[in-house]
């Protein structure tokens, strides 16, 4: 295996949804990493671009549901050369299981990633269980 690895451009990929869309322009589906760990399970979601007040982070029937909006508010003059940057939206939704805390979720934009942290219901948190004599 080679030291060097190809880098490779990842293109932004649309969302494909079977209901009629109310705004025009594209809609993304933004990357996401998850990490997990005993107490609490990570989801970083790549959405460049958006502000905290166009973003959307809603919880509703164990649905969590991310929407954010970037728009093209930078004006340069002359003629557009080359534009690899789309604007649009981002949408995305994750079906909670039980092991997660609800009422703990915590959401943090910085940089166009945001930072959802999960936490688990205690009881979902494994323990080790000390075993007396006697």
């Amino acid at each position: 295996m080679s030291d060097k690895q190809e880098l490779k451009l990842k293109e932004k990929q649309a969302f494909e949804t079977p209901a009629e869309q109310t705004k025009p322009g594209p809609v993304f589906t933004p990357s996401v990493d998850i990490f997990e760990t005993e107490k609490a399970i990570t989801l970083l979601a790549d959405m460049p671009g958006v502000k905290a007040g166009e973003l959307t982070v809603d919880l509703r029937d164990d649905t969590l549901t991310l929407a954010g909006e970037v728009s093209d508010s930078v004006e340069i003059p002359g003629e557009k050369v080359l534009e690899e940057y789309r604007t649009g939206r981002y949408y995305r939704q994750f079906s909670l299981s039980e092991v997660i805390d609800q009422e703990k979720i915590d959401a943090k934009l910085s940089d166009g990633v945001l930072r959802l942290t999960l936490p688990k219901v205690e009881k979902a948190t494994p323990r080790r269980i000390e075993v007396k004599v006697g």
